[in-house]
């Protein structure tokens, strides 16, 4: 109890997630056998690092670095302008689509979030919708893309459980689709009342080829990735590299915006955000084997089938863990300590472990955009000049939506499972 205590104590003192973890599952080691304990840190940390697909969370981040810096942003959000935008609330409309285009680009709803923060929201607001309401389309569409693979989470727990990581890639395509439509029903729904605009003119034949043949490039890199794990060509990390060659390609000699020092700088962050990733992974694997050492998950399952031994309360129950601490505490860090601690219960009221991850892995999603610590909002306060607050009221239908698809996803394994059983996997 001293060991969690302290750990929820240094998050409120602000500590950076991965040293909280750290400090807190070094406390656990002493308290177990003292400083002899602590020795077994460092092992534990190179062997929750030494997981082999985890090499693919550097290659699609600089995927998405180069991707983002060559233009990519702006011809996705103009080929989904080209096929939504004549709706009322055309360009909320597009915000959402282009959201699942840019999805196969990063894997990462904050960077979906800054990148349409600094371009759609903008635009939205010239157009004549309000800003806070702008926000919120864009918060609510960006986290397809951490579902719509890749995704960093489905690498880290496909990893973690040794669950096929292609099998959750595969299932993470249909709620990401579902998702997106969910949203786009919600903008339809209430475009009347708010008098949202709609483009006036249609775009003439040579605007639409132009469109269609500056996104082709674009739309490939996904392309690539998916049909290379889906078809089981490739392994993740490989497709990560190969994404990583393609656009570098494309940059340096297709678009010809893609520099050496550009890419230097792109090297460099992407260095740093792995490093923050890695450090979370590492701590987070002593915390975890001092809640596995003392026998936690048994406790948190037997709690939670003593509340109820109905399958459909348990999961309502993990389904609400995630989301109450997904509102305050880095997702991936959640899903390392919890993934041992929950898909065992998952499993023992008749959820299939790549089941239990898409769940898993949808409820993180979700909590990115809740307050009053989802990550995606502070992203684009921080880029609009927003108020938190006033996004999240313009955010509940948004919201309502997307719980509604998790549950969806959750209660029904024939939807969830339809594509990895029809691509193998199962």
């Amino acid at each position: 109890m001293l060991v969690v205590l302290v750990f929820v104590g240094l998050l409120v003192l602000g500590m950076p997630i991965s040293f909280a973890i750290g400090l807190a599952g070094v406390l656990g080691l002493i308290t177990i056998g003292g400083d002899q304990f602590v020795a077994l840190g460092p092992s534990k940390m190179f062997n929750g690092l030494n997981i082999f697909p985890f090499l693919a969370m550097p290659f699609f981040i600089l995927a998405g670095e180069i991707m983002s810096h060559i233009g990519i942003t702006t011809r996705l959000i103009g080929l989904a302008n080209l096929l939504v935008g004549r709706l009322r609330g055309g360009l909320a409309h597009t915000n959402m689509m282009a959201s699942v285009f840019f999805s196969g680009l990063t894997g990462a709803a904050t960077a979906d979030a800054a990148a349409f923060g600094r371009t759609l929201v903008p635009e939205m607001v010239k157009q004549g919708y309000r800003r806070d309401y702008a926000c919120a389309v864009t918060a609510a569409g960006s986290i397809i893309g951490p579902t719509i693979p890749p995704s960093s989470l489905m690498v880290v727990y496909g990893s973690l459980m040794g669950v096929s990581i292609g099998g959750l890639f595969a299932a993470g395509i249909l709620p990401g689709l579902l998702i997106c439509a969910a949203c786009m029903a919600v903008i339809a729904v209430g475009a009347r009342r708010r008098n949202l605009p709609r483009a006036e003119t249609r775009a003439s034949r040579a605007e639409t080829l132009q469109v269609i043949r500056d996104s082709i490039t674009a739309l490939m890199m996904p392309a690539i990735i998916l049909a290379g794990i889906l078809g089981g060509v490739v392994t993740p990390t490989e497709a990560a590299a190969l994404a990583v060659a393609y656009a570098a390609f494309i940059g340096f000699f297709v678009y010809r915006t893609l520099t050496v020092a550009a890419l230097f700088a792109m090297l460099v962050r992407t260095a740093r955000i792995t490093g923050v990733v890695f450090a979370i992974i590492a701590f987070a694997s002593i915390f975890g084997w001092w809640l596995s050492f003392n026998q936690l998950p048994q406790a948190i399952a037997g709690a939670v089938t003593g509340i109820s031994d109905n399958g459909y309360i348990a999961i309502l129950l993990i389904i609400g863990v995630l989301l109450i601490i997904g509102m305050v505490m880095d997702i991936t860090a959640i899903l390392i300590i919890l993934a041992p601690v929950l898909t065992p219960l998952a499993v023992q009221v008749g959820l299939d472990p790549l089941h239990a991850g898409i769940v898993f892995v949808l409820a993180l999603n979700v909590s990115l955009m809740t307050p009053p610590v989802g990550a995606c909002l502070f992203v684009l306060s921080s880029v609009t000049g927003e108020r938190i607050e006033r996004i999240a009221v313009q955010l509940w239908p948004f919201l309502l939506a997307e719980l509604a698809i998790l549950l969806l996803i959750a209660f029904w394994p024939g939807l969830a499972l339809l594509l990895p059983e029809w691509l193998g996997f199962l």
